[in-house]
């Protein structure tokens, strides 16, 4: 049994200390300690570390030997919102006592890493007690460079949230820093595809050939720690320490892999099909247009041209194009200016999904001709595929080529499709409202331009008000 009298008595003795306030007097300045207390001399002697003592608390600091992780920051600064290749990159992660990001909420252990060269460093930041917090994120503030780049794994929605808001209740600003990249929104966007779920530890498999062995599952973390603060055996929390060390180097290394996997293009001729499509989804969020193409190509298995010309990209947002501020494309329907479904982009990149992601590109990067040639070969596919060809056809052919009677012709097609497609007990509604609305619209436009061809005079006629003679 735990002696809860004892456990109060000391908690109490350490909120006195560290306010260290006077009845009859203002606040003094908290003096250092000089003796370590016997929880981070427990805690350090079971996840290897040491303890250093300083004004506010005792921290127990876990450095990790230094590991080869090869990095070209250059060729990774080309990828679309990557950093630049000049400012420091600080891998970040922490371990919680809960998963909200509110006030019961700490963070026990915080894991960075950083690059020197090509060696990649790390340490660990465990908290003994509660009380030791404020010392916790003193030494976390002077470990992140302000011209540093933050790297995280869902740490924007959750890591760095939690941080700041423990940085307000002790009265001090968060670490200033100059960009944060969060990777989860990349993985989602270049390589959810083929993966069965966006974790951390699915993309150890999947993508780095990473196969963790005695894992702890991240539902017993905050457990471990409580049961430490309430007397138990601090050594399950050196199984807690290795998984934070694996999950920091594992962003180290999952950024190597955009870098040598799609930073470097050479590589892309022999990259997945669905990676490359992500990659031109999101050069094309850039505006850099022709790079889109040149992936799209390679994806739908076409030789990329020696030189293809340049394009005008179109003013795009300021956000990133894998900020979370942007409406998601991934896991929901994605709705055109004209109320058109497109497919579900976390669909796997099929043929037919891929062809159409690079007819919309072409239309989109002002080659009506290559678009048309690529919308009339998709007409020819069954199903919803066909139909949505016949549209986007029908479009680029009114509003571009302002061929009106092709274009009827082309919705006529579609409208055969949709019944179809109904018939067999597939229908398609919204696309069958979208074909009738615009051949509505077709018929009436030709009709107008019907009169006024018989209004205009003919070639060469001459009139005159004058009778003859």
């Amino acid at each position: 049994m735990i002696d809860q009298q004892a456990l109060l008595a000391r908690r109490l003795a350490r909120y006195r200390e560290a306010i260290h306030r006077p009845a009859d007097g203002p606040a003094r300045p908290i003096p250092a300690r000089s003796v370590e207390p016997a929880s981070a001399i427990r805690l350090a002697r079971a996840v290897g570390g040491e303890v250093r003592t300083m004004a506010g608390g005792s921290v127990v600091l876990c450095p990790s030997p230094a590991r080869p992780i090869p990095l070209d920051r250059v060729r990774l600064a080309n990828l679309p919102g990557q950093p630049p290749p000049g400012v420091p990159l600080l891998c970040l992660d922490t371990e919680t006592t809960g998963l909200a990001t509110a006030a019961g909420t700490v963070a026990f252990l915080v894991g960075i890493g950083w690059w020197e060269g090509d060696s990649f460093h790390q340490v660990q930041l465990f908290l003994p007690d509660h009380a030791d917090e404020s010392a916790l994120l003193a030494m976390l503030a002077d470990l992140i460079p302000p011209d540093a780049w933050l790297v995280t794994y869902n740490g924007r929605a959750f890591d760095w949230p939690l941080l700041v808001a423990r940085y307000r209740l002790h009265g001090s600003p968060a670490p200033a820093h100059a960009g944060h990249l969060d990777l989860l929104p990349i993985v989602r966007r270049l390589f959810r595809h083929r993966l069965p779920d966006a974790r951390l530890r699915t993309v150890e498999e999947h993508l780095l050939a990473i196969e963790r062995h005695g894992d702890v599952e991240g539902w017993e973390i905050p457990g471990r720690y409580l049961g430490f603060l309430h007397g138990a055996s601090a050594e399950p929390l050196a199984e807690v320490a290795r998984h934070n060390d694996q999950d920091v180097r594992s962003m180290a290394r999952l950024i190597a892999h955009l870098d040598r996997g799609l930073g470097d293009r050479r590589t892309w001729a022999v990259g997945h099909p669905g990676d490359l499509a992500g990659l031109g989804r999101s050069l094309a969020r850039e505006g850099r247009l022709s790079e889109a193409l040149e992936c799209l190509d390679l994806a739908v298995g076409l030789p990329t041209p020696p030189a293809r010309r340049a394009v005008t990209p179109p003013v795009m947002p300021a956000d990133d194009w894998w900020s979370p501020t942007r409406t998601p494309d991934y896991g929901a329907r994605v709705v055109d200016r004209e109320r058109l479904p497109r497919p579900i982009p976390d669909a796997p990149w099929t043929p037919e999904r891929l062809a159409v992601e690079r007819a919309r590109l072409q239309r989109r990067a002002g080659d009506p001709a290559a678009a048309a040639d690529s919308w009339t070969s998709l007409m020819a596919h069954p199903g919803r595929t066909g139909i949505v060809a016949a549209i986007e056809l029908a479009k680029l052919l009114e509003h571009q080529v302002r061929d009106l009677g092709r274009a009827m012709n082309v919705v006529s097609a579609g409208l055969g499709q949709a019944d179809r497609r109904r018939r067999l007990g597939r229908p398609e509604p919204d696309l069958e409202r979208d074909l009738r609305r615009r051949a509505e619209r077709l018929r009436r436009r030709l009709a107008r331009d019907d009169r006024a061809s018989v209004r205009r005079p003919a070639v060469g006629q001459v009139t005159s008000s004058v009778p003859t003679t």
